[in-house]
């Protein structure tokens, strides 16, 4: 589905990414985790086109897509989910749902979307007149994943959907992207809950100072002591050291 090669990237003349390269398949969930400042969102911004790549390339099933504007991204079929609320507090659930589609020529078929979503989430046409800021965190969020939805995305971008989260609400949430990655959408997700994010997920990504250092099945990561050890403060030992 996706696919970096050596992406050099960063803000002007900051380099963030330092060679990163890895692939991920087709409705899988892959994790990407690693110390703070390892570049785990650049790399979001890198795919989505928010970022100066300096060299590299990204492929989207087998599709250069490198340095593609955001809009021409959605139009691939890649949808990303900021961190943090992204919501507006004041707008009902239906028209903050609406303003996923709202740059899609086809109406008509964001229209019957919506009520597709809207039966995923039962919880959304419940509270369909509600103002978003009524809602809990964790509906919050999932409104802001069900809004991605409305474009039909092959490929979903979430950044920390756990932060600000009680232990429960997180479980709701990575219950709902599992969901999803059974119904064939791929998700990419930078997640500090490292051990519950790997828990769920298909595969695992370490980052560290902008650099691809392990990309495993999550289990296998789970189970590495060198994970253990970075998220201890250390440094991932180098292949065979």
């Amino acid at each position: 589905m996706l696919e970096l090669k050596e992406v050099y990237g960063g803000y002007g003349k900051i380099t963030i990414l330092n060679g990163v390269s890895f692939s991920i398949p087709k409705a899988s969930i892959t994790t990407i985790i690693g110390p703070n400042g390892a570049g785990k969102s650049t790399v979001f911004k890198a795919v989505f086109g928010l970022l100066n790549i300096h060299s590299g390339q990204v492929l989207l099933e087998g599709r250069d897509v490198t340095r593609q504007s955001p809009a021409r991204m959605i139009g691939h079929g890649v949808t990303y989910v900021p961190q943090g609320r992204n919501v507006i507090p004041q707008l009902s659930v239906l028209h903050n749902l609406e303003l996923g589609g709202v740059t899609s020529p086809d109406q008509q078929r964001v229209r019957a979307r919506m009520e597709e979503v809207m039966d995923q989430f039962p919880m959304l046409r419940q509270h369909r007149d509600r103002k978003a800021i009524e809602l809990s965190g964790g509906q919050q969020k999932q409104l802001e994943i069900a809004r991605a939805l409305l474009l039909d995305p092959q490929l979903m971008l979430i950044d920390e959907p756990s932060i600000g989260l009680s232990p429960n609400l997180v479980q709701e949430v990575f219950s709902t992207l599992k969901r999803l990655r059974d119904n064939g959408v791929t998700v990419l997700m930078v997640e500090q809950n490292a051990k519950a994010a790997l828990a769920m997920s298909d595969y695992g990504l370490v980052l560290e100072l902008g650099r691809t250092r392990m990309h495993d099945r999550a289990d296998r990561l789970l189970a590495d002591p060198r994970v253990g050890r970075l998220f201890l403060g250390g440094h991932i030992e180098e292949a065979g050291a």
